[in-house]
C-alpha cells in the first residue's frame, strides 16, 4: 500500500531526495513490461484457482511486498499463508497492515471466483490466529463452489485498472457527492464504518478537518523518516533502475536516469541511515509535504476494535473503494504513516483516533487514504510490478 523512496547519495556531499515529484523533467528508465504482465489480466486456465489467484495477486499490499503464499495441493481448495521473510517489524509490528493487504487480496479472489460462476467460501486463520506477532499459520482457507446464484460484482470491471496514485492531486476540485456516495455504497454492507473529509457540498468545517489530517500526517512521516529502524526497512526495498525492478517486481522503485545511473556506480548508500537534520531528510520532508498539501480529501475506514479479523476486513473494504474510486475517475494514496503502531508514532497516533472521533482502543482507524481528481490532462499512473504466479506456489 504505502511505499516511500529516500536517496542518500555518498560522497562529494551530493544530496538527491526521490518520490513523487523529485526531479522533474528528468528522463526516467522504463518498468520492464515483464514486471508488470500481470496487469494484463490472465491467460486462460482450466484450473479456476489460478485464474482467481492471477487477479488477487494485483492487491494493494504494505511496500508492495506481495506477502503470500497458496497452497494448492487440495482440489478446489486454497490454503493461503504469508511469507514471513516478506513482513514489516519495524512499520508495522503487529503485522495488522499485512494482514490488510491479505484482507484486499482475498477480496479480489472473491471477486474473480464469482466472474465465473463460484463462491468463494472463506475461512479465516482455520489453524488459529496469531497472537501479537504474524506466524506461518494459514491466515485463510479458501474453498471454490459452483453456484448459480453467485452475483457478478460490477467492481471487479476496475481490477485491471485499480492504481495507487502518489502524484499532487487537484486541490480545487472537492470531491463531488455523487462519488462520495459510490465510495461509500461499496462498503454499505460491511461492519465497519466508512467517511470522508473533502466533499464539494460539506461546510467549511470540512476543510477545516483536511487542514488538521495533513497536519499529522505531516507529523508522522517526520518521525517516521528521522527513526531508524522504519526508515531503514524502507532503504532497503528500494529497486533501481530496469534491471533491480525486473529481478525483485515488488519494494519501492526508482525510475528517475540520474538515480538509477548514481546507484549503478555505486554512489547510493542504502545501509547508513541519514541523520535527522541532513540535507536529504530535509529535502524529502519538504516534498513529501508539498504532495500531501496536493491533496482535496481524505477517506478512513475504522472498526470497533482491533481483531484479525476486522484488519482484514478493512483490507476488503479498502480494495472496494479503491475499485469504486477508480470508476469514478478518483486517485487514492494510502496514508498510514499515522495509523502505525511503533513507539515512536504514538503522538501523531492517538492524534489522528481523537480527530476523527475513533478513540482508540475501542476504536481503530483501519485505512487513511489521500483521495482526488488529477489535474486536468494528467495521464493514468503506471501500474506497480507484480512477482507472477510462480512466485505464489507452496507444496
Amino acid at each position: 500500500m504505502e511505499r516511500r523512496a529516500f536517496i542518500r547519495v555518498v560522497g562529494g556531499g551530493v544530496v538527491l531526495a526521490a518520490g513523487a515529484s523529485a526531479l522533474t523533467g528528468c528522463v526516467s528508465v522504463h518498468v520492464p513490461r515483464t514486471a508488470v504482465t500481470a496487469w494484463a489480466g490472465p491467460t486462460p486456465d482450466s484450473d479456476l484457482r489460478r485464474w482467481a489467484l492471477s487477479f488477487a495477486i494485483l492487491a494493494p499490499n504494505p511496500h508492495n511486498l506481495q506477502p503470500w503464499l497458496a497452497d494448492l495441493q487440495v482440489p478446489g481448495e486454497i490454503t493461503l499463508r504469508l511469507d514471513e521473510q516478506r513482513l514489516l517489524p519495524a512499520t508495522d509490528p503487529y503485522g495488522r497492515q499485512i494482514l490488510m493487504g491479505a484482507g484486499a487480496f482475498l477480496e479480489l479472489l472473491a471477486m474473480a471466483a464469482a466472474e465465473r460462476g463460484h463462491r468463494a467460501d472463506i475461512t479465516l486463520f482455520p489453524d488459529g490466529e496469531p497472537g501479537a506477532t504474524l506466524d506461518a499459520r494459514p491466515f485463510a482457507r479458501v474453498r471454490l463452489v459452483a453456484d448459480a446464484a453467485v452475483s457478478r460484482d460490477p467492481l471487479f470491471a476496475q481490477a485491471l485498472q485499480r492504481r495507487t496514485d502518489r502524484r499532487a492531486y487537484d486541490v480545487a476540485r472537492p470531491i463531488a457527492p455523487a462519488d462520495v456516495t459510490s465510495l461509500r455504497a461499496s462498503v454499505a454492507h460491511l461492519p465497519l464504518a466508512f467517511d470522508l473529509a473533502g466533499r464539494a457540498d460539506a461546510p467549511s468545517t470540512d476543510q477545516t478537518q483536511v487542514a488538521d489530517i495533513r497536519a499529522i500526517v505531516k507529523d508522522a512521516w517526520r518521525v517516521e523518516m528521522t527513526t531508524e529502524a522504519p526508515m531503514m526497512e524502507s532503504m532497503r526495498l528500494l529497486r533501481f533502475g530496469s534491471a533491480e525492478i525486473d529481478r525483485h517486481r515488488d519494494g519501492i522503485i526508482i525510475t528517475k536516469r540520474p538515480l538509477v545511473t548514481l546507484a549503478k556506480l555505486g554512489f547510493v548508500d542504502r545501509r547508513k541511515f541519514p541523520a535527522p537534520n541532513s540535507r536529504s531528510t530535509v529535502a524529502h520532508l519538504k516534498e513529501f509535504n508539498a504532495s500531501t498539501d496536493a491533496t482535496p480529501a481524505y477517506l478512513w475506514l475504522v472498526t470497533e476494535g482491533n481483531a484479525r479479523a476486522q484488519q482484514i476486513l478493512a483490507g476488503r473494504a479498502y480494495v472496494r473503494v479503491n475499485l469504486a474510486g477508480a470508476a469514478r475517475g478518483l486517485a487514492m494514496h494510502p496514508n498510514e504513516q499515522a495509523l502505525q503502531e511503533y513507539p515512536e508514532v504514538a503522538g501523531p497516533y492517538e492524534a489522528i483516533h481523537r480527530l476523527l472521533g475513533t478513540p482508540a482502543p475501542r476504536h481503530t482507524v483501519q485505512m487513511l487514504a489521500r483521495v482526488g481528481y488529477l489535474p486536468a490532462g494528467a495521464a493514468p499512473a503506471p501500474p506497480a510490478p507484480r512477482r507472477g504466479l510462480d512466485a505464489l506456489w507452496r507444496t
